[in-house]
C-alpha cells in the first residue's frame, strides 16, 4: 500500500469542490474491475443480481469489456485518455473529448501502458489516431454505460447522494478543511498536505487549481485519480460502505394509497431505469399515458429523466427510492 500525498496551497482550499454525481466514464472503468472479480461482494451485488438478469444487456457490455480488458488492465497504469475532465458534464460530453484526444498524447499514453502490459496489434491505430477504430471505441464504451450503468441509476445514485449529503454536513461544520479531515481514515488531512491511501508512492502539487473530489458507487479499496500532472486535479474516491444499500420491495397498497394505484404501479415498474415506451409494455398501457405519469412523479421529485438520442430514459431518484423503501418519515412535498 503507497500514499499519495495531496499539496495544498490557500488557493487549492478555496477552489476544492465535491461532484454533484458520478462522473460516467469512471464508473465504466471501475465497474469493470468489479465484474472480474471472482466472488460477488456484498457492496456490489445488487448491482450484479440485476444486471445477471438481463442477458442482453450483460451481451452488450462485452465489446467494451473486452477493450477495457485490454486499455485498462489490472496494474499500476491505465491511460488518462479514457477519463476526460469533460465527461462532469456528461457521458456524450465525455466521449466527444475522448475522440479528440490528440495523437500525439494517444501515442504517449500507451506507450506507457505498453510497459506495464503486452498489447495486441489492433492497439497500435488507435495510438495513431484511427477515426474508425477511435469511434468504434467510443460506441463500446457508450453501449456499456448504457447497458451497465444507466439502468441502474437509482441504485448508484441514491448511495452517491448519501455520501454526497455527508460531504456537504462536513463542509458547513468545519469548512474545507472539515470536508477533507471528514474523509478519514481513507485519507489523513495532515496541513497542507492530505495523505491518501493508494495503490503507489505519488506526489500531487495542485499549484492553485484546486481538487475535485468525485464520490464514485464503483471504486473500491483506496481512490483512484489521473496520472499526468497537468491534468486538472481529480481524486475519485469510494462512497462509505454504511451509504450503501440494496433496493427493498415496497408494499404496493401503501404506495397506492400515497400515490394512486396507477402511478404506484409505474414507480414500482421503474425498477431499474425504463423508457417511456418500455414502462408502456411493462403495465400493458400507452405511451401518452406513461408520460402524464411520469410527469407528475418528476414534478414530485421521485424520478429523473434525461433524453439519451430518440429515448426517454426514466430512473427512480434518491426521494423515490426511499419511498419504496418506506424510509420517508414525513409527507412528500408539494
Amino acid at each position: 500500500m503507497g500514499t499519495l500525498r495531496i499539496h495544498f496551497t490557500a488557493d487549492d482550499l478555496a477552489r476544492t469542490t465535491v461532484a454533484a454525481a458520478p462522473d460516467p466514464l469512471w464508473e465504466v472503468l471501475l465497474s469493470r474491475f468489479r465484474l472480474r472479480e471472482s466472488g460477488a461482494q456484498p457492496l456490489f451485488r445488487p448491482w450484479l443480481g440485476q444486471l445477471r438478469a438481463h442477458p442482453g444487456r450483460l451481451g452488450r457490455i462485452r465489446p467494451g469489456a473486452r477493450l477495457l480488458d485490454v486499455l485498462v488492465p489490472p496494474g499500476p497504469y491505465f491511460p488518462d485518455f479514457l477519463t476526460p475532465p469533460e465527461a462532469e458534464s456528461g457521458l456524450n460530453d465525455g466521449l466527444e473529448a475522448l475522440l479528440s484526444t490528440p495523437r500525439r498524447r494517444l501515442r504517449h499514453e500507451l506507450r506507457l501502458l505498453a510497459r506495464h502490459h503486452t498489447l495486441p496489434g489492433w492497439v497500435r491505430p488507435i495510438a495513431e489516431g484511427d477515426v474508425k477504430l477511435l469511434t468504434g471505441m467510443a460506441d463500446a464504451l457508450r453501449d456499456y454505460h448504457e447497458a451497465a450503468i444507466a439502468p441502474y441509476h437509482a441504485l448508484i445514485q441514491g448511495a452517491v447522494a448519501a455520501d454526497r449529503a455527508q460531504r456537504a454536513r462536513d463542509l458547513l461544520g468545519g469548512g474545507v478543511e472539515g470536508l477533507l479531515e471528514g474523509l478519514r481514515p481513507l485519507m489523513r488531512w495532515n496541513p497542507p498536505v492530505l495523505e491518501v491511501n493508494y495503490d503507489v508512492d505519488r506526489d500531487m502539487w495542485l499549484n492553485g487549481r484546486g481538487l475535485r473530489l468525485v464520490p464514485s458507487y464503483f471504486c473500491q479499496r483506496v481512490p483512484v485519480s489521473l496520472v499526468d500532472p497537468v491534468l486538472p486535479p481529480v481524486l475519485i474516491y469510494p462512497i462509505e460502505r454504511r451509504h450503501r444499500w440494496a433496493p427493498a420491495a415496497a408494499d404496493p397498497r401503501g404506495l397506492a394509497a400515497l400515490l394512486g394505484r396507477t402511478r404506484a404501479a409505474v414507480l414500482d415498474a421503474l425498477g431499474d431505469g425504463a423508457t417511456t415506451t418500455e414502462l408502456a409494455r411493462r403495465l400493458h398501457t400507452s405511451p401518452a399515458s406513461i408520460s402524464r405519469h411520469t410527469s407528475v412523479l418528476r414534478e414530485a421529485g421521485l424520478i429523473t429523466t434525461h433524453r439519451d438520442g430518440t429515448a426517454v430514459l426514466h430512473a427512480v431518484s434518491p426521494l423515490g427510492v426511499a419511498l419504496l423503501e418506506g424510509r420517508l418519515s414525513a409527507p412528500l412535498p408539494g
